[in-house]
């Protein structure tokens, strides 16, 4: 039998295996090359194609803005809000890739918007046939808005109806073995074209309530400019939202959202009607006494703060000439063509600039009188004085032969220390200061929180200018609130601190902060800075203040009917010559427990003789009169029959700082004289 042979195995030949190997090379040479082309790809151009699939797919992205947080009052009111306007946003290349709603399109746009006529946007869309943003309109409102969005709805409804109704004939056509017609197209307003942009604008209800306490917000990007809008920025202001998406082939919207975070709200101390009534009175002293001397309005600046001096809330803060919140930036309003004749766009600016500034805190000037029973304080905490002491006023100190004259020229005689606060003695002051001495006056300065800063949460605050050495003539008129310098809110803050027992509150304008859902996330507690005097001295000048009111130089400041204390100023300004003042009067109602200080000061009353601070006891007086009933203070004291005062010229011109010897004159030698 013969035997099976077995196959050989199969080998390559040597030809076939060059081939094979070389074929593997050759391939895998492909992959490697086609791998690096990816990498460069990825490296150089990514960005690029990465537009043009973003550009295929109809990218879109589109930014959702935050709402500012209000500003409200004490009791809600708002004071401050942001509207939602929108800017009308026209896709260029989007319109001219649906030709056939060109027309009907740019009709719809320059029927509604009155800002270019349809020849306008037709060749707005040529010059600009790829823009994928253009703003045609800005800051609409939502009524402007919405007959467009009407025409949108018409125009979409009556293509749709003429679609479906050539989309039922070309069945019947087809049904009846006709030939269909051809498909039509129907025009119709873009949606995707044309939408709206929403963002924010700042609102001020209340036009020029509280303008420079409140500030206002730059026209673009939320920034807060002044006052509260901008010491309180980065909490009103919120985060912007983004939505992010796409049109895939199938036309579908694909999106995701980053939801906006709005601003916090923050409630005032403020109380609208105190404010107001504020504001009013200010108003018509300026109104009564515009033309005249030497300033168009009725004084350079008049100014008032109204707090609660148990705990250093403010429920008014205000100044004229104030601004429109609304309107902030035009000059014309404020400012007559006389006043800006000649005058560059830097210097007009600077005019505008300073009409902003809140005079209550970063004005700062030579407070007067008012500040003598902060020195009667000093004298009796440090044992320099004991309120015993009586002072013969003759008029008039003299230091190495320089004179400082007295209120009253003829001088007040026999003076006690009480006196010498009612009748507004700067002689009998002059005499306190040599046995209180430099040292300890200008400790109690410092104190009392002169030159320094209160700390009020209120932008551009000055902490005015105190002398640091002084000679006996700088101490000399230093006691009666000359020759240095201090703010409205330093000074209202030391004299609380006085009136209520010795306890230094931090001065502050908002109470809480609410989130944008009304919750409170912060309340603003009253911050006890220090303790300026004991009690039993604040007992003692609070009775010295009362008299002052009750029969002294502060009786025409008084409510009928009410307890008060208080004290007026007359200070001369610089130069000492130019029979320039600011007058001025500080008080707190009842006389027992203060719940309310009220200082109100005139600068440079449009008067031919201004040195008088009835001015501004008047003021406060119609003040009191419209806030005490509506704060629930009721008269505490017997009503005594209302008496016109036979003595007051018929345009309130007496002089309260001075009880005999006549209308003070003023010395152009001495450096300062109430």
């Amino acid at each position: 039998m013969r035997k099976k042979e077995k196959k050989k195995p199969y080998k390559f030949l040597i030809r076939m295996r060059k081939k094979l190997m070389f074929l593997f090379f050759g391939i895998t040479l492909v992959l490697v090359s086609l791998i690096g082309r990816l990498m460069y790809i990825e490296h150089t151009g990514r960005e690029r194609y990465d537009k043009i699939v973003l550009a295929q797919q109809l990218f879109d992205s589109q930014t959702i803005p935050y709402q500012r947080g209000d500003i409200v009052d004490t009791k809600g009111t708002v004071l401050a809000t942001s509207i939602d306007v929108y800017n009308v946003i026209l896709d260029c290349w989007m319109l001219n890739k649906n030709k056939d709603d060109i027309s009907v399109t740019l009709d719809a746009l320059a029927e509604c918007f009155s800002g270019h006529t349809k020849e306008e946007l037709e060749q707005i869309l040529e010059d600009n046939s790829e823009n994928r943003y253009m703003v045609l309109e800005r800051q609409i409102s939502h009524d402007e808005m919405q007959p467009f969005l009407s025409m949108r709805e018409e125009s979409e409804e009556e293509a749709k109806a003429a679609e479906a109704a050539a989309a039922k004939r070309r069945k019947e056509q087809k049904k009846d073995q006709k030939e269909p017609e051809e498909p039509e197209t129907f025009p119709r307003i873009n949606k995707d074209a044309v939408w709206f942009e929403k963002e924010y604008i700042r609102s001020y209800p209340y036009n020029t309530l509280a303008a420079s306490l409140i500030g206002f917000v730059s026209k673009q990007g939320n920034l807060g400019t002044s006052g509260l809008e901008n010491y309180y920025n980065s909490t009103l202001n919120g985060i912007n939202g983004r939505q992010y998406g796409y049109l895939n082939s199938d036309n579908n919207f694909e999106k995701t959202v980053r939801n906006e975070q709005n601003g916090n709200t923050i409630v005032l101390t403020i109380d609208v009607n105190i404010q107001s009534a504020v504001e009013k009175k200010l108003a018509e002293f300026n109104d009564k006494n515009r033309n005249g001397y030497t300033t168009r309005d009725g004084s350079l600046h008049t100014a008032a703060i109204v707090m609660n001096p148990q705990n250093g809330e403010v429920y008014a803060m205000a100044n004229y000439p104030t601004f429109d919140l609304n309107n902030p930036r035009d000059i014309q309003a404020y400012f007559t063509p006389e006043e800006l004749a000649g005058l560059t766009e830097e210097q007009q600016s600077e005019l505008l600039t300073k009409r902003w500034e809140n005079f209550c805190v970063t004005y700062t000037f030579e407070p007067g009188s008012t500040v003598k029973p902060l020195t009667v304080a000093c004298g009796l905490e440090t044992g320099t004085l004991t309120g015993d002491e009586s002072y013969y006023c003759d008029g008039v100190e003299t230091f190495n032969g320089e004179e400082v004259h007295c209120v009253s020229r003829v001088g007040h005689g026999m003076e006690t220390v009480e006196q010498s606060l009612m009748d507004s003695c700067n002689d009998a002051l002059m005499q306190m200061s040599y046995a209180i001495g430099a040292d300890h006056f200008m400790d109690y300065q410092d104190i009392f929180g002169f030159g320094q800063k209160t700390g009020i949460d209120l932008p551009g605050e000055e902490k005015g200018l105190i002398q640091t050495e002084m000679k006996p003539i700088d101490l000399a008129t230093n006691v009666f609130g000359q020759n240095f310098n201090c703010t409205m809110i330093q000074l209202a803050s030391a004299f609380s601190s006085l009136i209520n027992g010795g306890r230094y509150f931090q001065p502050h304008v908002v109470r809480k902060i609410l989130d944008e859902n009304g919750n409170t996330i912060e309340t603003v507690k009253p911050v006890l800075l220090k303790e300026t005097v004991s009690e039993h001295t604040s007992d003692i000048v609070r009775e010295y203040l009362y008299a002052t009111v009750s029969e002294g130089t502060g009786s025409e400041a008084k409510v009928n009917g009410y307890s008060m204390g208080g004290k007026t100023g007359t200070a001369q300004k610089l130069p000492r010559g130019n029979d320039n003042y600011l007058v001025s009067f500080i008080g707190y109602v009842p006389q027992e427990n203060p719940q309310l200080v009220i200082y109100v000061i005139i600068d440079e009353p449009n008067k031919e003789e201004q040195a008088h601070s009835n001015y501004a006891q008047e003021v406060t007086k119609e003040i009191l009169k419209e806030i005490l009933p509506y704060m629930n203070m009721y008269p505490d004291e017997e009503l005594k029959p209302e008496e016109e005062d036979d003595d007051a010229p018929e345009d309130g011109s007496m002089d309260p700082d001075q009880t005999a010897g006549g209308a003070p004159e003023v010395s152009p030698e001495g450096p300062g004289q109430e």
